[in-house]
């Protein structure tokens, strides 16, 4: 009976330890976890219109470059010079979220770049929904009437792109996020146009 509470006894002192470990961390983090992921933000806003930064004039030069607007809870990121539009965008993939951001020509039709920021699709198959390679077969089409993920290996339409192969619900997901969130936000825009 002692051996066993022992046990119990260190098991308890254990977790309380730890637990409180990983509550300073995450305290100790989440600053600097917020600040990284702003900076993700812009840097991706930065690079799809061109625009050269460095990590430490990142704030300055997004500031003088990006007009921030907000409306109806969206927010909209107009390149100063360009006029291009970005927003964020977020859905569920297969296996969990699918987030990104989007960035439109002035006509808020052709897309100019898209990046994704966080996935959690299997690594090698829907996991290349991240990657830059399948990304760019996006820039130049255009989201209406609406984007689709042809599965077809034929020239593709000015709204095609390619499937993943052998990842075609993650295909079908991202297509789904993009087409629903591009709609959102063009309702909105429509209005503050």
């Amino acid at each position: 009976m002692k051996n066993q509470l022992k046990i119990f006894m260190f098991v308890i002192i254990l977790g309380t330890l730890t637990s409180a470990l990983l509550l300073g961390m995450d305290l100790l983090t989440r600053d600097r976890i917020a600040a990284n992921a702003e900076a993700l933000l812009k840097s991706s806003i930065l690079d799809a219109n061109a625009v050269s930064y460095n990590f430490t004039n990142i704030h300055t030069i997004f500031d003088e470059e990006v007009d921030v607007i907000e409306s109806e809870g969206l927010t909209f990121y107009v390149h100063k010079t360009t006029g291009n539009i970005s927003y964020t965008f977020a859905g569920g993939g297969v296996w969990g979220p699918i987030e990104g951001i989007i960035t439109l020509q002035s006509d808020f039709v052709t897309i100019v770049a898209i990046r994704v920021l966080q996935q959690e699709e299997t690594p090698g198959l829907g996991g290349v929904v991240a990657e830059p390679r399948y990304l760019s077969q996006f820039v130049g089409k255009l989201m209406t009437p609406e984007l689709i993920i042809a599965k077809n290996p034929e020239p593709n339409a000015d709204n095609e792109v390619d499937s993943i192969t052998g990842a075609t619900a993650t295909s079908n997901r991202f297509s789904l996020i993009l087409n629903t969130n591009y709609t959102e936000h063009k309702a909105v825009w429509d209005r503050l146009s």
